[in-house]
């Protein structure tokens, strides 16, 4: 059976890895991938980081340099000479109540399943995806509008707290519900960010919570930013179920919003984690017992990817303009930004848990070997090492494996080349919003992408 991220996500993928890997001659490497065509004219950029010989140095120099150089072109080109800015500064008054609001959506009247629901939500996380849908949507505020979305976007933003059905029909019972907070009149009275954007935001960081609880299960983790993690704290049965309840919280939030195509988008992405999730039960398309490396290898992995990453914040950035009610085109910019912004933090994600250890990461490190999970560096590497199938094959599961499996990337062109490419993510994502009038949240998103590539943990 195989499992379709969505139209043109399948061919998207297959597309980069022939760009990406066709090129066996260095000389290709000196090719740099344009970044500066209209949106309206997008095209598969021509990636050519990878070489079929074992080490290069020099021509591997100037393909990273080349990579380099997109994104840093990029961001001249959008954002001139200005300073570096810090987008959680930026949106700090929004952020500042997210957690709380993201608490009063969670109350339950029996109290276990109250403390094991808000339980990830005491910890200090990133909150990368509400940032994002906060900066998307004030970035987009500014852009050209769509009059026929006109009044589904006021209908979205009128009722965000106002049930649809009667309460005696629901039969939810959330004591949190009936509290209010000052907080709240604050912030709405900003008119570039919308109560339904706002909410948004936390409709997105819950259903990334809800993955986080389920991911914890099937993973058998044992910490979470730094502290026992929720299976570890309650068990799996309570774990599970908890991700259950922010998930139904998160549907009727959504609901709420009253807006059709932004409740398809967000209940798609619960459908893509699930089908992600099954296609990383396979670290190949067909798995196989003693694989040979092919480019539908890593088109399969990017596919999962997609999927379990990059879905959801790409199309919490489409719903985030489409709340604004903008015009076709930003829609589609902003989709791209998610898209290619996602691609590329799951691919440092899987670069990190090579290079960092588990004091900075806040989680295991070496993990994805440990669970059996062949991701990009690895990926990479098996190209030029074919000694790895027999251990993809059999997913890391014998005594000495993961070390040999470790040992191999690192020895490896592996580390740069996943790098190479989620710098090539990172520049399309920027490309995606160049058109964008120019904001201080234009420029806080070229910096969320740009902090991507940087991030340590």
């Amino acid at each position: 059976m195989q499992l379709r991220a969505g139209p043109g996500v399948r061919a998207h993928a297959e597309a980069v890895v022939r760009s990406t890997l066709s090129s066996p001659t260095c000389s290709a490497c000196l090719r740099a991938v344009a970044v500066a065509s209209p949106l309206h004219d997008r095209r598969p950029p021509s990636r050519v980081f990878f070489h079929s010989t074992r080490r290069r140095s020099s021509a591997w120099a100037a393909a990273v340099s080349v990579a380099g150089n997109m994104v840093t072109n990029a961001i001249t080109r959008a954002k001139g000479d200005m300073p570096t800015i810090d987008p959680l500064h930026m949106m700090a008054k929004e952020m500042k109540f997210l957690t709380g609001n993201i608490r009063k959506l969670l109350g339950s009247g029996h109290p276990s399943l109250d403390r094991a629901a808000k339980y990830y939500t005491q910890a200090e996380g990133k909150h990368v995806r509400p940032l994002i849908v906060l900066l998307m949507s004030r970035a987009t505020s500014q852009c050209p509008k769509a009059p026929q979305r006109q009044q589904a976007t006021l209908h979205a933003s009128a009722a965000i707290d106002t049930s649809i059905s009667p309460l005696s029909v629901l039969s939810d019972f959330n004591p949190s519900a009936t509290t209010t907070e000052a907080a709240d009149s604050a912030a709405s009275s900003e008119t570039d960010i919308l109560p339904s954007q706002r909410r948004l935001a936390e409709i997105a960081e819950l259903i990334h919570t809800a993955s986080l609880l389920h991911d914890d299960v099937i993973d058998h983790s044992v910490s979470r930013r730094g502290s026992p993690s929720a299976n570890l704290e309650f068990g799996n049965k309570m774990a599970v179920l908890a991700g259950d309840f922010l998930l139904g919280r998160a549907s009727v939030a959504l609901a709420r919003l009253r807006h059709a195509e932004v409740v398809e988008l967000l209940a798609t992405v619960i459908a893509n984690l699930v089908e992600g999730e099954f296609m990383q039960l396979k670290n190949t398309e067909r798995d196989e017992k003693n694989p040979r490396w092919s480019e539908e290898t890593l088109a399969y992995y990017l596919q999962k990817t997609y999927l379990k990453t990059a879905s959801l914040i790409s199309k919490s950035c489409r719903a985030a303009a489409l709340l604004g009610g903008a015009d076709a085109a930003t829609v589609e910019a902003a989709y791209s930004y998610g898209k290619n912004l996602g691609l590329a933090f799951q691919l440092v994600d899987d670069m990190l848990d090579y290079t960092r250890s588990e004091q900075e990461l806040g989680k295991p490190a070496g993990a994805d070997l440990e669970l059996g999970l062949a991701t990009a560096p690895l990926l990479f590497a098996w190209k030029t090492m074919p000694e790895l199938g027999a251990l993809v094959g059999r997913k890391f599961e014998n005594e000495g494996d993961v070390a040999r499996a470790r040992d191999l990337v690192m020895q490896s062109q592996g580390i740069e080349q996943t790098r190479a490419l989620a710098e090539d993510y990172v520049a399309q994502a920027i490309e995606a919003i160049r058109p964008f009038p120019d904001s201080d949240a234009k420029d806080g998103l070229i910096e969320m992408a740009v902090k991507t590539l940087k991030r340590q943990k």
